[in-house]
């Protein structure tokens, strides 16, 4: 029966307890959607443990869908009671199904396709491919870790009757006991519980109180639990009255504001044990040579940490080198991790040294010669007075005696641990014995807590590069990238970021941009910067120190604060950088320097920087160098395309006529509209310009395609048209002439569609235009009554066939007729499969009676630009002229 009722348990199906849900279209920009989406689930579900992994394989799936499938992805999340399940399906189930065992490699994981798979196997718990008629699901599931969050120690629910019994009003005594074990403070509770007002009790030890259980063999007493970090047992207190009290104690050994030690203790009455006890903790120090019968000997391990052990590696470093002190009663200890490669040691924890300033600061594992001078081999020095600078952590702090030893796993340095003291001569090789023993038992838990916790960053990492790379791909504006990269490292990696950049191999760095995570220290912070000199732009991979920031804000302070107190020199001014004291405490830490480097050339470097005394950590430089590499690639990018743009926008203003010709008794309005982004060079131009006294040129024209090819047949009809014209030829030699050179141009030719027209305003008012129509969009003209007709007939278009015989019709406009004409990025405006046309923009044009020309050539924009809600795809150009009703002579 129990066997069933467990094989019904593992088999049961998780409870759903909440689901999420969302549709992603098929364009590059959901990827990053999605992952946000995944996100922010997970996290207001409070599942924070798993948010990163799911986010990077979230990526992957919809990648594949959106990109490499080109469907829409359908996101599901399942909340359930031991994870979450993530579905991603798309809508092209016609895929190839991945077969085991079919001689195939995998695909490789630098591949851009098939890595969604790869890693679902790597991170998920479980996962699983679905497909049905019309759709195919990838799915995962993620289970949660197996602790309870937040929790030390649970107990199972009882009966009522169960329940431990205790007063009804429950009594907690504190007493507070000093560095000599005398009381320093009473509580309340304390004086209903034992009958002595606290000015009894002040400063009296408390052995004056306490009845010991003493154990029969061994010297612990009530003087030793004092000096623990941590001890829970049961003794008795002799009250007023004369009789002993059982009492159920705790005792925490703490330090106050001035680094003086005392110990807090609880006290409870021994029946209501249950309000302080921890089934978890280990036996009391009199008791652990003693192991309870049937119990075997105390695990080392604990009889050194405690029990229950910290779960997250700091507070396994921080509870360690406690530990640590009180056993050796110092006044300071610290710990520190190896790195991969055993040449540095990095700060981890330390308690009575200023850990702010300490953290993460880096020391060689092989300080000097001799013993003394290595990480790996035991060590004590009796006086650091003697030897100046022998450890130079505690360089400073007053520390006179040190005992040092390593953690060594499997024969591999992995830390080393430290206590030292204010009085010289406190530890001989007895302590460091002892220390040594207790540094074995809790190598292994480091070690153990180390590799999880890297690879949690691991992971954390690969999401914040996912992101990050997403980010930088989804620009190339150079100011934005440069905006990106500072934003992503603040706060994340660093407390102040400075990007530099180089633009050439002659030029010196340039200070581009600069942020720190206080807005207001953001100006203070680039003066500064400003009046350094920048840092070499070294190719050298990984990060390198930069004290420049560090030593020009300190001394800087130090003038200003000399000044404030009227030491200064007022005479002579200051000559460095006018730093405040904030300038100076927010750059006042470690400084590195990250090249960037892409296509084989220093670009630019990336500073990190953090506030006073602080040091970065090794994986979050690797990190940040990882950034690095991508940033710079992404910042080279938006340089080539800025300088292609600017150069494909200098080009096609070239091909465009600087400035209209005024043409009297005529009114002329251009409108012009480049599509796409960078607007590239080629497709639509125009030109007006005079000929000769009283006769003026206009044209309006399309080449076929863009790009250089269709920029190079641009510039030639444009500056043929003027040369021709002007040298005597009527319109249609000016074409003919024109397409024979268009020929000539062989494969680069492009055919050209082209109006071409004479204009002659008259006397009268009225103006006669002599129109080639060779390919193009026929020219409107508008009547004052309202009627539109079109001003000249099709020809063959230009670039295609040697042979034209082209001919020009006469069009005379009376005032107030208007003559239109466009490119077919007008006509053929989109939206779906309707199409404005020449219908359509015959009906916009009879609303324009009356208007000016550049009052027609406007609504004509809007009437395009409403037509369709997406932008448009294809340059437009819109010329209009009108004859005004009276003339400019009368």
């Amino acid at each position: 029966m129990v066997g069933e009722q467990i094989t019904d348990t593992r088999m049961r199906r998780p409870v759903i307890t909440a689901r999420a849900a969302a549709t992603f279209e098929p364009v590059g920009r959901s990827v990053a959607t999605a992952r946000a989406f995944v996100r922010d689930t997970l996290q207001g579900w409070g599942y924070g443990d798993i948010v990163d992994d799911a986010v990077v394989l979230t990526s992957e799936l919809v990648t594949n869908a959106v990109v490499h499938a080109g469907t829409a992805a359908d996101v599901l999340c399942l909340r359930t009671d031991t994870g979450v399940r993530i579905e991603v399906a798309d809508r092209y189930p016609e895929r190839e199904i991945p077969l085991q065992n079919a001689g195939r490699a995998f695909a490789h994981p630098d591949r851009e396709g098939g890595r969604g798979l790869l890693l679902c196997g790597a991170l998920a718990s479980r996962w699983g491919v679905e497909y049905t008629a019309s759709q195919k699901h990838v799915w995962f599931q993620l289970d949660l870790p197996e602790r309870p969050a937040g929790t030390r120690s649970a107990g199972p629910a009882l009966p009522v009757d169960a329940l431990p019994v205790a007063d009804s009003r429950v009594r907690v005594a504190v007493v507070q006991v000093d560095r000599g074990g005398c009381i320093s403070f009473w509580n309340e509770d304390a004086r209903d519980l034992f009958a002595y007002d606290p000015e009894q009790v002040a400063g009296k030890p408390l052995t004056d109180f306490a009845a010991w259980p003493h154990t029969p063999g061994t010297g612990t007493g009530i003087a030793e639990a004092l000096q623990l970090s941590r001890w829970e047992g049961s003794y008795g207190i002799r009250g007023a009255d004369g009789r002993v009290v059982p009492v159920y104690a705790s005792h925490l050994r703490v330090r106050d504001a001035d680094g003086e030690p005392y110990t807090v203790c609880l006290l409870v009455r021994d029946h209501e044990r249950a309000v302080l006890q921890s089934p978890l903790r280990t036996p009391a120090p009199d008791q652990a040579a003693q192991p309870p019968e049937g119990r075997g000997p105390a695990d080392p391990f604990e009889v050194f940490i405690g029990s229950p052990a910290p779960d997250d590696l700091d507070g396994l470093l921080q509870r360690t080198v406690e530990r640590a002190r009180d056993m050796l009663d110092g006044d300071a200890a610290y710990l520190l991790l190896a790195t991969d490669d055993e040449t540095e040691l990095e700060v981890r924890a330390s308690t009575g040294l200023p850990s702010a300033r300490q953290r993460f600061a880096r020391v060689p594992v092989e300080a000097g010669s001799g013993r003394y001078g290595s990480a790996r081999m035991p060590a004590v020095h009796e006086d650091l007075t003697a030897v100046p600078g022998a450890v130079p952590l505690l360089s400073g702090t007053g520390m006179r005696s040190v005992v040092t030893v390593p953690l060594k796993v499997e024969g591999r340095l992995t830390g080393s641990l430290g206590v030292a003291a204010e009085a010289p001569g406190r530890y001989t090789n007895e302590e460091a014995l002892r220390l040594q023993f207790a540094a074995d038992r809790i190598a292994l838990a480091v070690e153990r807590a180390r590799l999880t916790e890297l690879e949690r960053l691991r992971r954390g990492s690969l999401s914040f590069l996912v992101e990050a790379s997403d980010l930088l791909a989804g620009t190339l504006d150079r100011d934005q990238t440069l905006a990106l990269m500072a934003q992503m490292t603040v706060p994340t990696l660093a407390t102040w970021c400075a990007v530099y950049t180089v633009a050439d191999q002659a030029s010196e760095p340039e200070l581009s941009y600069v942020l720190h995570e206080d807005e207001d220290r953001i100006d203070g912070l680039k003066s500064l910067l400003m009046k350094v000199d920048p840092p070499e732009p070294v190719p050298t991979p990984g990060a390198r120190l930069w004290n420049a920031p560090t030593d020009a804000a300190h001394d800087a302070a130090l003038r200003t604060s000399l000044r404030s107190l009227g030491l200064g020199n007022s005479a002579r001014p200051s000559k460095g950088p006018g730093a405040t004291l904030a300038t100076a405490s927010a750059v006042g830490g470690e400084t590195v320097v990250l090249p960037l480097v892409a296509r084989n050339r220093v670009i630019g470097m990336l500073t990190l920087g953090k506030p006073s005394e602080e040091h970065f950590r090794q994986e979050i430089l690797e990190l940040a160098e990882d950034l690095s590499r991508r940033a710079a690639l992404a910042l080279d990018n938006a340089r080539l395309y800025s300088e292609r743009t600017a150069i494909s926008q200098s080009l096609q203003r070239s091909l465009l006529p600087p400035e209209l010709p005024e043409v009297p008794g005529v009114e002329v309005e251009v409108i012009y509209r480049a599509a796409g982004e960078g607007n590239e060079v080629g497709g639509d131009f125009y030109d007006l310009f005079p000929i000769r006294d009283g006769a003026y040129g206009f044209a309006i024209g399309d080449v076929c395609g863009t790009g250089p090819e269709a920029a190079a047949v641009t510039g030639l009809a444009r500056h043929a048209l003027r040369l021709l014209a002007r040298e005597g030829f009527g319109g249609p030699a000016v074409l003919e002439r024109l397409n024979a050179a268009i020929l000539d141009e062989g494969a680069r030719s492009r055919f050209l569609t082209l109006l071409y027209g004479e204009l002659w305003p008259q006397r009268d008012g009225s103006a006669v235009l002599k129109v080639v129509c060779a390919g193009h969009p026929l020219p409107l003209r508008l009547r004052q009554d309202g009627t539109v007709e079109p001003a000249a007939e099709p020809q063959p278009l230009l670039g295609v066939m040697d042979d034209l015989e082209l001919y020009e019709q006469t069009v005379t406009l009376d005032p107030g007729d208007v003559l239109l004409c466009v490119t077919d990025g007008v006509t053929e405006r989109r939206e779906g499969t309707r199409m404005l046309g020449d219908d359509g923009l015959t009906d916009v044009l009879t609303t324009c009676t009356g208007l000016t020309a550049g009052a027609v050539a406007a609504r004509i924009l809007r009437a395009v630009e409403r037509f369709a809600a997406e932008p448009a795809s294809d340059d437009m150009a819109i010329l209009a002229m009108r004859v005004p009703e009276v003339p400019l002579d009368a």
